[in-house]
């Protein structure tokens, strides 16, 4: 009975990584799609840093596959979403501050998922997602802003600036000087 119990608390918390895996798939999937379009439309140092966010996000995504593997289960390849494509720049920050701020949520309960069960490994890796996921908000957050308040002044000042972000496999975080 407590292998059965034990089988079933690691379901729960493999259960709760896979979904996070499909959310990050999903992210990365979006911010890509939004550094090409961005990109097109000439704004190359905002495609620089989305770009970066999703290098993080695939980080993502590989840590909690190797814990579910750990854990003896098989990492999902599903996006947990669609991906929004042909979005405006004005509606592009405050789509990604939303989700970022969603994603917060979600793994702050999947901790709770993870304590629950008994796993303070997962747990761990929650935490440490979760701040670069608010990093990823903060960014998203202050340039939704700058072009709310701001607008084609603020726009103007990054049109024509390059997107190269090299061929370095860092992210958004490691690039801002965290993690």
């Amino acid at each position: 009975m407590a292998q059965t119990t034990r089988e079933k608390r690691k379901k729960n918390v493999i259960d709760a990584l896979n979904k996070a895996r499909a959310m990050e798939l999903q992210a990365i999937h979006q911010y890509m799609n939004q550094h090409y379009n961005i990109d097109d439309m000439d704004y190359g140092d905002l495609a620089a840093k989305v770009k970066l966010i999703a290098i993080d996000e695939m980080r993502h995504a590989e840590m909690f596959a190797e814990r579910i593997k750990e854990l003896g289960g098989e990492p999902t390849t599903e996006l947990a979403g669609t991906v929004a494509k042909s979005q405006k720049i004005e509606g592009i920050f405050p789509f990604d501050a939303k989700l970022e701020d969603d994603t917060i949520d979600i793994y702050n309960q999947f901790v709770l998922v993870c304590r629950d069960n008994g796993d303070s490994t997962s747990m761990k890796l929650f935490e440490a997602v979760i701040d670069e996921e608010q990093i990823h908000y903060n960014y998203f957050d202050n340039v939704s802003e700058h072009i709310k308040n701001l607008g084609a002044a603020y726009l103007s000042q990054i049109a024509g600036t390059p997107a190269d972000t090299g061929t370095a496999a860092q992210g958004f975080v490691a690039a801002s000087g965290g993690a």
